[in-house]
């Protein structure tokens, strides 16, 4: 249950990770951008890293749908899970679909087992400014196991952009939008907390840093490769 969480978080923070082209000014779009996110845990030791490709972009009235692969691998460099997801872009924002996040091979155990998932995708306008707020976003995914119910959610809630702030990683230096909001993650065991994003135009996220409801520094994500 540890590593599910781990790997959800993983892929949840790579929602907010970009490419490079016109569709949208924090998230365009172009074939062969790579990216990697790293994922430390409070102590600052390394936990896992996601590696991201650019698969394929198809533009159809007016909108782009970015088709990204995704790699997991734990601290020892095994991998966790790989699969894709998409983002789609309308010009004015990008909408990535929650349904579209969650790896099918994160739910091996799951196989043969009736499952729906439900949510709300998460929106970042193409033009953000100071102060604005943002849509709330959330996935849930029911699990009928055979008579018995399960279920797994990740609410994003309160999400506000609160300032600019200058962050320098292995990948570069970039000017970002701060943006934070409340998460709650549900699964198996509850996750109620903070999280604050950088977000550089062009690029994506850039650094999260998520926190307890008590305050505390909980696990930290980082762009540590862009190439285009």
């Amino acid at each position: 249950m540890k590593k599910q969480v781990l790997v959800l978080l993983a892929i949840v923070s790579a929602s907010f990770t970009g490419f490079t082209q016109d569709c949208s000014a924090f998230y365009p779009f172009e074939e062969g951008i790579s990216f990697q996110i790293t994922n430390y845990s409070k102590k600052g030791k390394v936990v896992a890293v996601t590696d991201h490709a650019v698969n394929s972009i198809i533009t159809s009235e007016g909108t782009a749908t970015a088709t990204i692969n995704s790699i997991v691998k734990d601290n020892k460099g095994e991998i966790i899970t790989d699969g894709e997801y998409q983002i789609i872009c309308t010009g004015n924002e990008v909408s990535i679909d929650v349904k579209s996040l969650m790896s099918p091979n994160m739910f091996d155990q799951f196989e043969g087992m009736t499952t729906e998932i439900t949510g709300i995708n998460v929106v970042i306008p193409s033009n953000l400014s100071v102060g604005q707020t943002l849509p709330d976003a959330s996935m849930k995914m029911d699990i009928d196991m055979g008579g018995i119910a399960m279920s797994m959610s990740v609410l994003m809630t309160d999400r506000t952009v609160e300032g600019m702030e200058t962050i320098t990683t292995p990948a570069g230096s970039f000017e970002c939008y701060v943006i934070t909001y409340t998460s709650d993650i549900k699964m198996g065991m509850n996750r109620t907390g903070k999280a604050k994003q950088w977000l550089a135009k062009g690029v994506g996220m850039v650094k999260q840093e998520d926190y307890n409801k008590k305050g505390k520094l909980q696990n930290t994500s980082l762009l540590t490769a862009f190439s285009n």
